[in-house]
């Protein structure tokens, strides 16, 4: 996948063309920055309602992230871009999503008129499925009960999804950002009910790596919370394939990089295939040692050499 979202099959980029679509419709909408096991309860309503009573589910989400346009200040990390949470919603069975241009003139959009537009467009709306305690539009003065009471209006059904809790807690963003951050991928796996991954799309580097007999893949991530710096064994999913690996997270304390910025590269076992401009999804399997500085590049080849070694054991 593309890191844009034009001309994806199944996407639709305005309210308008939910008018294309078989009805009835059982809208899912929200943020779904995750896609985490509380998204998926939402997403899942959703599609059990038009498996069940027919019509097409359809995944209404927003990009960018509403924080960052409202208060860019406290904007979180990203656990997925658009492009990874398209990837991500597809994979749960879901062939359209509606991505809304967020912006300052659609959170003024008062959220009385935001459904009544949906409703207008869907041919019919058969129920719109959202967190119990999802708020929207102008204000954020939208509820589940303006949604029924619309509902009730119009002729669709509202569906408040519970909150999924994990070991008594509720499954948030907030808290599969600080497991990651931290370092328990094991959490993060528990609470996203799937392995965390980074989407990114491999650029140009300096060419190190195959200076030094391990060509890696430089990845631009597309999300920006990353696991603690350090080597990790990794599988890269490209297309339908999956390749195993090592990868380095960090600023490469050993060789010059400008600005220090952290950087992702992936080294692919027994790979020669050229991939620039691609899209690998990253899974971290096994976290291998910290990220240590050399003294000079024998050593850190040296180093590199057992790192893979260590990381293929991992793998098998």
């Amino acid at each position: 996948m593309r890191s844009g979202h034009d001309a994806i099959p199944g996407v639709l980029r305005t309210i308008g063309e939910l008018r294309n679509l078989p009805g009835p419709l059982h809208l899912a909408i929200g943020v779904f920055d995750g896609v985490h096991l509380g998204h998926q309860a939402v997403i899942g309503r959703a599609l059990d309602g038009a498996r069940q009573g027919g019509g097409t589910a359809v995944v209404v989400t927003f990009d960018p992230h509403p924080v960052r346009v409202l208060r860019p200040e406290q904007a979180p990390r990203l656990l997925t871009s658009a492009a990874h949470k398209l990837q991500l919603i597809r994979d749960l069975g879901v062939a359209h999503q509606l991505i809304i241009h967020f912006d300052h003139a659609f959170a003024a959009t008062e959220p009385e008129d935001f459904i009544r537009e949906l409703a207008a467009a869907a041919q019919p709306l058969r129920e719109i499925c959202v967190g119990f305690e999802w708020c929207f539009g102008k204000g954020r003065a939208g509820n589940l009960a303006l949604i029924e009471r619309l509902g009730d209006e119009l002729g669709f059904s509202e569906v408040g999804v519970p909150a999924v809790k994990i070991d008594g807690e509720i499954v948030s963003s907030t808290l599969i950002r600080a497991a990651v951050e931290s370092g328990d991928l094991a959490r993060a796996a528990k609470l996203l009910g799937r392995e965390f991954t980074i989407l990114g799309t491999v650029v140009e580097g300096d060419r190190l790596g195959r200076k030094l007999g391990f060509p890696t893949a430089n990845l631009s991530a597309h999300n920006e919370q990353y696991p603690p710096n350090g080597v990790y064994a990794v599988e890269a999913r490209r297309g339908d394939r999956t390749l195993p690996g090592v990868a380095n997270i960090g600023v490469r304390p050993t060789v010059k990089n400008a600005g220090g910025e952290r950087l992702l590269e992936v080294h692919l076992f027994d790979f020669q295939e050229e991939i620039y401009g691609e899209d690998l999804e990253i899974t971290f399997r096994k976290f291998l040692r910290p990220e240590q500085k050399f003294p000079g590049l024998d050593a850190l080849r040296e180093q590199i050499q057992k790192d893979a070694a260590q990381a293929r054991a991992v793998l098998g």
